[in-house]
C-alpha cells in the first residue's frame, strides 16, 4: 500500500489538530463551567493539592493552543502525557468505559496513546515551529526518527 508523504502529513495534522481541540475543550471545561475554583475542590477531594488545578488549566491551555499552531507539537504531545496519565490513575477504580460514573480510563488512556504517536509520527503540515530536540531518534536512534 502506498501513501504519499503529503497525505501522510495531512494524516498527521488531522491527529495534531485533533488533539489540540480535546486539550483546549478540556481546559475550558474547568474554566467555564467546573470554574477553577471548583476544579480546585475536586483536585483536594480526590488527594491533590487544590493549587495543582491552576497549573493543570494553564499547561492544558497553553498545551493546546501550542498543538493547535504547530509550536514545538512533538514535544508538547510528549510534555502533555503525564497529565493524561494521572487522569487515567485517578479514573482507574471507575472501570474501563469512560461513561461510568465518575468517568472511567479508557479516554485519558486513548489520549495518551494518540499523544504518543503524535510524539513518534511528527509536528504534521503547516506546523510553526519544530525543533530537533527530544525526538524519537534522540532515545532510539536515527532508524526511529520518521521525521527525516
Amino acid at each position: 500500500m502506498y501513501t504519499s508523504a503529503a497525505s501522510q502529513q495531512l494524516g498527521i495534522t488531522v491527529l495534531r489538530l485533533s488533539l489540540a481541540a480535546v486539550w483546549i475543550s478540556h481546559a475550558l471545561l474547568k474554566l467555564l463551567v467546573f470554574t477553577l475554583p471548583g476544579t480546585a475542590q475536586y483536585f483536594a477531594s480526590i488527594g491533590f493539592a487544590g493549587w495543582l488545578a491552576y497549573p493543570v488549566f494553564a499547561f492544558e491551555l497553553l498545551g493546546g493552543m501550542a498543538l493547535l499552531l504547530g509550536f514545538y507539537a512533538r514535544q508538547v504531545a510528549l510534555a502533555l502525557l503525564p497529565v493524561m496519565a494521572v487522569a487515567a490513575w485517578v479514573h482507574l477504580p471507575n472501570g474501563w468505559v469512560h461513561t461510568s460514573a465518575g468517568g472511567g480510563w479508557e479516554y485519558p488512556v486513548f489520549l495518551m496513546a494518540a499523544s504518543l504517536a503524535l510524539y513518534l509520527l511528527g509536528d504534521g503540515a503547516a506546523a510553526l515551529k519544530r525543533s530537533p530536540a527530544l525526538l524519537p531518534a534522540f532515545f532510539f536512534g536515527d532508524a526511529m526518527d520518521v521525521a527525516k
